[in-house]
């Protein structure tokens, strides 16, 4: 797989880890950092957090997991809407950063639209960008009409990713949100690309096409689903692996090339969506 690289940013392999629930419980974080020193060591450098995961425990376990290899991630957080003020996106980004015991953040993502005026956290981001706090920002859940409201702010054609479901049972974005953000060049950002639980995970992985698929790439059925979604330059896939085993399966993915023939297999039993639906969320 291609590395995608975001303005101001080096490039980073296209699959990241996410670390969605994780960080919550200290009889886990022994293991949860071992796993995203693997992933370090396997080249999946990006990896992304929000200061809502396990407020802010999340962000504490990844600083533990860094100390001494900074230089070796791409770091990505995000700001809760309810801080999501001018004053309160700046005053944020200055906790995330000591918790996560770094001085910037490679990308800081607005988490989801509420009542906060979009111009305040674009303002704010901007801000933190010209004082080297961040090196890039984008925002999350966003669906197209979010997306060009954003852009038409002042400043706001500098958004540089957009983070949102999608994976092979999550394919709404393709109608509208995946086109205009090729067309601007915004990176988007597949979150729980396998699932978002533990029995979603083994659906997935249990569909015939899929495993069928992985058979014939001597491949497992998450590597496959990792390497569907990463079918497209433009996207980088952030799935969760807070065990060791997890992170060498899913960095296997980067190794699994899908030929016509399997995607068309894989779009048969994972069709797009025949019109546009609203953008889903977690």
């Amino acid at each position: 797989m291609d590395a995608f690289k975001l303005p101001n940013g080096r490039a980073v392999a296209r699959l990241g880890q996410g670390t969605w629930r994780m960080g919550e419980q200290r009889a886990r974080r022994a293991d949860e950092i071992a796993a995203l020193r693997l992933g370090l060591d396997l080249g999946l450098a990006l990896i992304d957090t929000a200061e809502m995961y396990g407020d802010g425990g999340s962000e504490e376990m990844i600083g533990e997991a860094l100390a001494g290899r900074r230089d070796e991630a791409y770091l990505v957080s995000k700001v809760l809407p309810t801080n999501a003020s001018r004053h309160g996106t700046i005053a944020a980004c200055e906790r995330s950063l000591e918790r996560l015991g770094t001085d910037y953040l490679d990308l800081y993502l607005l988490h989801w639209r509420q009542s906060e005026r979009l111009a305040e956290t674009v303002d704010a981001f901007e801000t933190l960008a010209k004082k080297g706090s961040i090196r890039a920002w984008g925002v999350s859940n966003f669906d197209r009409a979010d997306l060009e409201e954003c852009v038409a702010l002042p400043g706001g054609d500098m958004v540089s990713a957009n983070q949102v479901l999608y994976g092979l049972e999550h394919r709404g974005i393709e109608w509208d949100i995946a086109p205009w953000c090729r067309s601007r060049e915004v990176t988007i950002m597949a979150y729980s690309p396998l699932g978002s639980s533990s029995s979603s995970v083994r659906r997935l992985l249990g569909e015939r096409a899929l495993k069928a698929v992985a058979e014939r790439r001597a491949a497992t059925p998450a590597q496959v689903a990792l390497a569907w979604t990463l079918r497209n330059p433009g996207v980088v896939a952030i799935p969760k692996a807070a065990r060791i085993e997890h992170v060498r399966e899913n960095a296997g993915a980067l190794s699994v090339d899908l030929d016509d023939a399997d995607l068309r297999e894989l779009d048969a039993a994972f069709p797009a969506p025949p019109r546009g639906t609203s953008l889903e969320m977690l």
